[in-house]
Order: C-alpha cells, then sequence, then structure tokens
C-alpha cells in the first residue's frame, strides 16, 4: 500500500494569498521585513520541501516493494536449498538437521489439534479433590 502524498492547505492558502497580493502591487511591502518578494520565496521553499517529501515517500515505497519481492525470492529460495540438502543427503541425514530441516527419525506424529495429554489425565502428583487425602471419599462430595 502506497504511502499518502503530503498537500499542505497551508501552502495552497499561501499562494491563493500572494496571487492577491501580487495583484494589488507586484513590489509589495508592508514593513518589519515582511516583501512580497520575501512571502514568495518562502512558499517556493515549502513548495520544494513538500516535493521533496513526496518523492522520497515514493522511493520508500518503490524500496519496500523490492525488498517484499527480495524476500519472497530468499523465502523460496531457502526452502529449495534445504529440499536440495534433502535431496542429497536424505531427509533423515545429520546434514538434512544442519541444513535446518527436521530428520524424518525425530519428527513426532500426532493428530492436528490435539494436546499430547488429555484433560481427564492428571499427573500424580495432582490430589483428586474428591478424596480427603487417605484414599476415601469425603463427606462434602459423598
Amino acid at each position: 500500500m502506497a504511502r499518502k502524498k503530503r498537500s499542505s492547505p497551508m501552502l495552497q492558502k499561501a499562494v491563493r494569498r500572494a496571487a492577491g497580493m501580487n495583484s494589488i502591487d507586484p513590489n509589495l511591502d508592508v514593513g518589519n521585513g515582511l516583501t512580497l518578494s520575501a512571502f514568495s520565496a518562502l512558499i517556493e521553499t515549502m513548495r520544494t520541501k513538500e516535493n521533496a517529501y513526496n518523492t522520497a515517500l515514493s522511493n520508500l515505497d518503490k524500496l519496500y516493494s523490492e525488498m517484499l519481492q527480495t524476500e519472497s525470492e530468499l523465502g523460496d529460495m531457502t526452502e529449495h536449498m534445504l529440499m536440495g540438502v534433502g535431496t542429497r543427503y536424505g531427509k533423515s541425514s545429520i546434514e538434512y538437521g544442519m541444513a535446518g530441516g527436521v530428520p524424518k527419525t525425530q519428527r513426532h506424529k500426532r493428530l492436528r489439534g490435539k494436546s499430547p495429554t488429555t484433560i481427564s489425565q492428571q499427573p500424580s502428583f495432582v490430589a483428586d479433590i474428591s478424596s480427603n487425602g487417605n484414599g476415601k471419599k469425603s463427606a462434602a462430595t459423598s
């Protein structure tokens, strides 16, 4: 997604004002260094900075897109490199593990979404709440 370019409402307002003031007097000077030429110079400085900012955003968007493309290529090559090691040395080899794969001999097969222990299985160190500790049912649960 491209970053939103900036458009300065203040710059637009200043350009309209300068055009109006220019129609009054192209050499307008209202005192204290406030001249139409200084105002116009500052407008051009702002326009230049806004253009530079928007160009930088466009360059950043381009760089980001290029980086994402390279990242995708890197992911594909990473997968192909591992597959190549698996083909050359075997998927049960030490080399396959060294390259970042999980050797077939070390894979654990279990059903998806199932945890290794079920809720009904309690570790031996957890007391059964229906017992009073001596193996007999407590009076509250009888």
